[in-house]
């Protein structure tokens, strides 16, 4: 896509390849991440859930949002644990937002971005600083939010979300987890990243990548 300009069907096909390809690549250290405070299976599942979503792409005339639907039923029905629920219900919020329209300009995938993360808010009950996805996602949605009050394009958006979901991540290294299985180790889980922060950075990161191609 040009740099700025609106997303096709296509470019959210290709974020959900191009997230599939790192989450893959990065299946060990997601693993060891969960391992630390968690069931030690968050790299597998979201790698399982991610294949499948690649498999279930629709092909044709489908809109952006029937893609991202369509992605976010494979995730829940191939991925267990925690992620499947929140990654699925969260693509399926998003690609409802973008409804039938024929691509995506900035505005609207600020909406869908926003609507996903309502979606885990409602599913998950976490807030910021409870050590979980949300603390990757939230300041991804605000920090997308402020560059498109400013004027940027959608490139310059997401890429700001990106870094912001990346920093946010890296932020729940000192926390102590108050939701997720996380919760039980108490001040034990102090000292490690949040697994499912850590994905939610990565996946952001590869619709950073997709949209700034061209």
């Amino acid at each position: 896509m040009n740099a700025g300009g609106p997303a096709t069907a296509e470019d959210l096909a290709s974020w959900i390849r191009h997230a599939a390809d790192l989450v893959s690549a990065d299946v060990d250290r997601l693993t060891r991440l969960d391992a630390a405070i968690g069931d030690g299976d968050h790299g597998h599942n979201l790698d399982r859930g991610f294949r499948a979503a690649v498999d279930a792409l629709p092909g044709g005339d489908a809109p952006p949002g029937k893609v991202l639907v369509s992605a976010g039923l494979a995730i829940l029905s191939k991925t267990g644990g925690a992620s499947g629920p929140l990654y699925g219900t969260a693509l399926r919020r998003a690609g409802k937002a973008l409804g039938d329209a024929a691509d995506v300009d900035a505005a609207a995938l600020g909406a869908a971005l926003r609507a996903a993360l309502d979606a885990v808010q409602d599913l998950g009950k976490a807030a910021e600083g409870d050590k979980t996805m949300i603390d990757a996602l939230a300041p991804a949605v605000a920090a997308y939010e402020t560059a498109l009050a400013d004027g940027s394009g959608l490139a310059a958006c997401v890429r700001a979300a990106a870094d912001a979901a990346s920093e946010g991540a890296e932020a729940t290294v000192p926390m102590q987890a108050r939701k997720g299985r996380a919760s039980y180790l108490g001040p034990r889980s102090v000292g490690h990243m949040d697994p499912g922060a850590s994905s939610t950075a990565l996946i952001l990161r590869a619709l950073a990548d997709v949209t700034e191609e061209g």
